[in-house]
């Protein structure tokens, strides 16, 4: 083993019922779309154990900018530079994220943009990261409330109207962790109830057939 790098973060047994394993359903906001250059600068999470959202776990912070932050990135979230001045850097809050990430099943809206821009600062920080995913945008999909082959992601906000759901925040990373983990929710119990005896192991795969790509 490399002794430059820490331990790597765990990824849960997933061959047990779906409501044995915990999530961390996770939204960020960024500076942009490009995955190369763009960077984190809010971080919002809350955790799912034993089939339930646990508000007390909530996450949430933003993170000083290392890049100008685009115009259409701002249009979406309202964060300025400005506001982000007195912001801890992203190196600071790392240990932050792992904390949340760690031993549990990754969840998020279109989650390639959450598994990428983490991505990043964990292996900066030395932290090797292989997270079993469940991308509710694909849960969507696999359920039929979602229409397969238009090469785009349903919009979070209309698809938890459609099933019944508060929106929290819209373009806030938390409010949209919070929104993304109830229809997670909703999803799952349809798909348990298609699928009795749902496992984790089956519901990251059922996820993973039915991601965009």
């Amino acid at each position: 083993m490399n002794p430059l790098l820490k331990p790597a973060l765990e990824v849960p047994d997933l061959d047990v019922a779906w409501r044995d394993v915990e999530y961390c359903v996770v939204d960020v906001e960024t500076t942009g779309l490009d995955l190369r250059r763009d960077t984190l600068i809010s971080f919002g999470s809350v955790l799912v154990k034993s089939g339930r959202v646990h508000v007390s776990s909530c996450e949430s912070f933003e993170i000083k900018p290392s890049r100008p932050i685009s115009i259409g990135a701002m249009t979406v979230h309202g964060l300025r530079e400005q506001d982000l001045d007195d912001a801890p850097e992203l190196g600071q809050v790392t240990d932050r994220i792992v904390a949340q990430l760690d031993g549990r099943v990754l969840v998020a809206h279109a989650a390639w943009v959450e598994r990428a821009f983490l991505t990043r600062p964990l292996r900066a920080a030395r932290r090797r990261w292989k997270p079993a995913v469940v991308d509710t945008a694909a849960l969507l999909r696999a359920t039929g409330l979602a229409p397969s082959g238009t090469g785009y992601e349903p919009d979070i906000e209309v698809s938890a109207k459609h099933l019944g759901l508060c929106v929290h925040t819209p373009h806030q990373a938390l409010g949209d962790a919070l929104t993304t983990g109830e229809v997670f929710l909703a999803l799952t119990t349809k798909l348990e109830q298609q699928q009795p005896g749902l496992t984790a192991h089956r519901l990251v795969a059922i996820s993973d057939e039915h991601t965009l790509t």
